[in-house]
């Protein structure tokens, strides 16, 4: 399988170590960008092919991952039609650029596959959203898959609209586990444990309860009643936490980064 990559950022350095050597051959993936800076790490790193600008190796390619930012998409998918002679796999990491938009700016080309990752991917831990247009094969779809799967786990939607809370949910997700990490370093160090100790405590607590869930049969809400006897400690924090709203706090967020996952289709699918 042949890979392109246009754009060599952080996540598509991220997928090319999940490929690299095991889904595909580093002679076999290459990437455009034009920065030399991340061109040299890249070609260093993993031993791709590299280049400036789009060009033949890209028309020769299975899978071409579009890992640009929403902004420059439209021009990008504009340059790239004449390259798609080969019928290759068009595969988006993009927030907010619509199927349907993609599809006319590659001049109708429809075998598009949308995706969200998140940045875990960085370690192999990621999960990806992703939604299939309807040009794909079955043969596309399973590439994809393996793309993708190849730093973490995927789910598939039945609907592209979808795609839109699963940004909302996994996408942005690590920074709100970052922002609640914060929180707890702040409250340690607010009553007398050092910076240091704060972090650690936090973190393995998220990852010793995050490994747990995954674990368990049980829901999270019986998990968290496990932990939380009336009149303890535990149930003092979460009293709290009702009362100061948290829960809707954090599916209002949730909600306002869907909305605007949605403004940003509407905003960036426009021609003028």
């Amino acid at each position: 399988m042949k890979i392109s990559f246009i754009g060599g950022g952080n996540m598509a350095a991220a997928l090319i170590a999940g490929l690299a050597g095991k889904v595909a051959q580093a002679a076999d993936i290459h990437v455009v960008d034009p920065s030399q800076d991340a061109l040299a790490r890249l070609g260093a790193q993993y031993g791709v092919g590299t280049a400036p600008g789009i060009g033949a190796a890209v028309g020769a390619s299975d899978v071409i991952v579009l890992a640009v930012k929403p902004q420059q998409m439209r021009d990008v998918a504009l340059r790239l039609q004449a390259e798609l002679t080969n019928r290759p796999l068009v595969l988006s990491i993009a927030a907010g650029i619509r199927g349907a938009d993609l599809s006319r700016w590659l001049g109708g080309y429809g075998a598009i596959v949308r995706t969200m990752p998140n940045t875990p991917a960085l370690i192999g831990q990621g999960i990806t959203g992703m939604v299939a247009m309807a040009g794909v094969s079955d043969a596309q779809r399973d590439a994809a898959d393996r793309i993708l799967r190849a730093v973490g786990k995927t789910v598939w939607l039945d609907e592209e609209a979808l795609i839109d809370p699963v940004t909302a949910v996994s996408g942005s997700g690590p920074a709100y586990v970052f922002y609640f990490l914060e929180a707890m370093q702040q409250a340690a160090l607010d009553m007398g444990l050092s910076a240091q100790q704060g972090r650690e405590l936090a973190l393995e607590t998220f990852i010793g309860a995050a490994q747990l869930a995954a674990q368990s049969e049980e829901s999270l809400e019986t998990l968290r009643q496990r932990v939380t006897s009336k009149g303890g400690t535990t149930h003092a924090a979460i009293t709290s936490m009702q009362a100061a709203g948290v829960k809707e706090a954090i599916v209002a967020a949730m909600q306002a980064a869907a909305a605007r996952g949605r403004e940003l289709g509407d905003e960036l699918g426009r021609d003028a």
